[in-house]
């Protein structure tokens, strides 16, 4: 993600240590859902200097990409819930990520997998932001499609053997 820059907004959190990962044993989309309530809530009261963003990483929890994806509506109703629409999101992440309209193995779908089902709870104000100093945002997709596609499949292999 930050090495080739696929998310030109990833690198300076990282770098200053802004960036909260939290690996949840939770095993069930219910026990996940109490697990984001709490992240969202520790993220919002977070100081942005201390914690910009929170990865809640579940390894056990809806590994099956189609529940997954289900389950982001569930998210999305979190935030309503906790009256923090307009200040926190949710950007997804999956081993078997796949974009709408595309076949599983596309690269495309590759600028959206990771090792282990995460939920990336970003600050509204935080993306705001790196969009104004990034540019638009489908030009930032659309040339992540363009560096995965030049990459190739053996591409990306060799990366996570190195």
């Amino acid at each position: 993600m930050i090495g080739l820059n696929l998310c030109p907004f990833a690198a300076g959190p990282y770098r200053d240590n802004r960036v909260y990962f939290c690996v949840t044993e939770q095993r069930t989309a219910a026990g996940l859902l109490d697990a984001l309530r709490s992240e969202l809530v520790d993220l919002y009261a977070a100081d942005p200097l201390q914690r910009e963003t929170t990865l809640l990483i579940h390894p056990w929890a809806l590994a099956d990409f189609v529940a997954y994806n289900d389950f982001l509506e569930v998210c999305d109703a979190a935030i309503r819930d906790l009256g923090l629409e307009g200040e926190l999101q949710v950007a997804s992440f999956h081993p078997q990520y796949q974009f709408a309209d595309t076949q599983p193995e596309d690269i495309e779908n590759f600028t959206n997998r990771s090792p282990y089902p995460m939920l990336h709870l970003l600050r509204e104000e935080s993306v705001e932001r790196a969009i104004a100093a990034a540019g638009d945002t489908e030009q930032i997709c659309n040339r992540n499609i363009r560096t995965l596609r030049e990459l190739g499949h053996s591409g990306w292999q060799r990366l996570w053997r190195d």
